[in-house]
């Protein structure tokens, strides 16, 4: 069985490397192309973008893949939905994995917002010290609010810096725990967070310390996603590709 993984996330290279060990798939891992220096990955790698959807499809049917895994980060709708509309053209089947959203519970101070702008619209006039838990080429909008102090944490060094007269730059590689990440606010004297709901555990330590903390989080929506076969975990994807094949054998494929 031929399986493309479009990744980019701890879920997709941990999947890629149970199915390596199984020795049962031919698994190839494709990445957007974004992060200068990946994480090795155990499988072959494709980096870079396909071309929107007939240059998935296209690939798709040049490497005769046998299975669709959209195992990228939850806020890639667009990703996701060339993904969708690739494997209907090309009849491949889809699953994607999707990892649960965190549940807000008891303490938590969160504030939803659709988007970036109304995040930073969120954030008031008042001058405020924010922690900017997004992607380096989201920040952007923020330069529309340059009264407050901005903490930018990017595994990449983020260029060109924000355009506002208050920003602070860490680089660094999750995952982060509560401990790591409530000295960081701490440090920083940060009063508000900016963040996607991502789910999983990699980047929950500011969650918690935000709550230890009482500190509010204006936290972004996740995106419509296409209404596909979608599963939470690894192991769910495992279950289901056993099905898939026994499924195909039964018919004589």
């Amino acid at each position: 069985m031929k399986i493309l993984i479009l990744g980019g996330t701890a879920e997709a290279r941990a999947l890629a490397g149970r199915l390596a060990e199984t020795g049962r798939f031919d698994v190839a891992l494709s990445l957007a192309g974004r992060t200068a220096k990946p994480l090795p990955q155990p499988v072959p790698v494709r980096s870079g973008s396909f071309g929107g959807v007939e240059g998935l499809a296209h690939y798709l049917r040049g490497e005769k893949i046998d299975v669709l895994i959209d195992a990228t980060h939850p806020y890639a709708d667009a990703i996701s939905a060339n993904a969708a509309h690739a494997a209907a053209l090309t009849s491949v089947p889809l699953l994607a994995l999707r990892r649960p959203a965190w549940e807000k519970v008891e303490g938590d101070q969160w504030i939803e917002v659709e988007g970036v702008s109304d995040a930073v619209a969120a954030l008031g006039q008042v001058p405020r010290r924010v922690f900017l838990a997004l992607g380096r080429n989201e920040i952007t909008p923020f330069a529309a609010a340059p009264q407050h102090t901005y903490l930018v944490r990017s595994v990449d060094p983020v260029d060109p810096p924000l355009a506002v007269p208050h920003a602070i730059y860490l680089t660094a590689r999750g995952p982060f725990s509560e401990a790591e990440d409530r000295a960081l606010l701490e440090r920083h004297r940060i009063d508000a967070i900016i963040a996607k709901n991502s789910g999983g555990g990699a980047t929950y330590g500011k969650i918690a310390a935000a709550r230890a903390l009482h500190l509010p989080v204006i936290m972004l929506k996740r995106p419509a996603l296409p209404d596909v076969e979608s599963v939470g975990t690894v192991d769910d994807v495992l279950a289901w590709l056993d099905h898939a094949g026994t499924s195909a054998a039964s018919r004589g494929v």
